[in-house]
């Protein structure tokens, strides 16, 4: 292999990352097979990883990181290439959002950004006064990468709960409503997924003003993220989760059980076929 192998346009992000695991991994006088054997991933993997000709995942980042000693640098450069498509002030919440074992959100305009399809993101994405196309491509990428979470073995559990609203705003016109409802059916048939639906004869208040999420984090304080009209916000001060938790316990005490909440959800998906 060359020892300054051309970086890709298409994939040069990677290259960067493969750069930067090539350079720790001639630091610790490591061979790729011998990369291979410490972090039980091919040797074929690694070399590609280094090229930039394949996208590297948390996993390997992270087991690189160990077996190289490069004290978190890795997984720091991993992190920053996969959440550049995002907004600055959401990339805390990036790395919070993976390493929680349950996630506790509501939101009373869209479906939160873990539940959406492709096109139904799409749709919410190009919202954003001055965006580009090829921005909203980015995003939308990113917003799908976020949804891995979901597809771990042992993914957290996420209880959602949506404003009965939700399901009748016509984001993306009538077909792409019709396949997010539907997907909503899906996910919510999954053990660790939780929906409920806050019906809008409840008139309830609460909450209103903007959609969070709660993350419970093993061995952490809990850590809270609120939206505003222009940016996101993340919190752990104990009065701020303690109020966010609130309003949270709050809601879900007006919202209709699962079972009802689904019926709600089928009844709306039929009226938008």
């Amino acid at each position: 292999m060359p020892k300054n192998p051309k970086i890709n346009p298409k994939n040069e992000k990677w290259a960067l990352f493969g750069a930067e695991l090539r350079k720790y991994r001639k630091k610790a006088k490591m061979t790729q097979n011998e990369l291979a054997e410490v972090t039980q991933f091919s040797r074929s993997l690694l070399s590609f990883t280094e090229r930039g000709e394949r996208k590297p995942g948390n996993n390997l980042a992270q087991r690189c990181d160990d077996a190289l000693g490069a004290n978190g640098e890795l997984l720091h450069c991993w992190t920053h290439i996969t959440h550049a498509a995002s907004p600055r002030w959401f990339r805390d919440w990036l790395d919070i959002e993976p390493e929680a074992h349950a996630l506790h959100a509501w939101e009373p305009l869209v479906v939160p950004g873990l539940l959406q399809t492709e096109e139904y993101a799409r749709a919410v994405i190009r919202g954003e006064p001055g965006i580009t196309d090829k921005q909203v491509e980015k995003a939308v990428a990113a917003r799908m990468e976020r949804q891995k979470i979901l597809l771990r073995s042992t993914p957290p559990m996420l209880w959602v709960i949506l404003d009965e609203g939700v399901l009748h705003r016509p984001i993306g016109g009538e077909e792409v409503m019709q396949h997010q409802l539907q997907y909503l059916l899906e996910m919510a048939e999954r053990p660790r997924i939780g929906i409920q639906i806050l019906p809008l004869v409840r008139g309830s208040t609460t909450g209103t003003s903007g959609g969070f999420v709660i993350a419970q984090i093993p061995g952490n304080p809990d850590m809270v993220y609120a939206e505003s009209v222009t940016r996101g916000h993340v919190a752990n001060r104990p009065e701020d989760v303690e109020a966010v938790r609130a309003r949270y316990d709050t809601i879900r005490a007006e919202a209709s059980p699962r079972h009802v909440s689904i019926e709600l959800i089928r009844e709306a998906e039929r009226l938008w076929a």
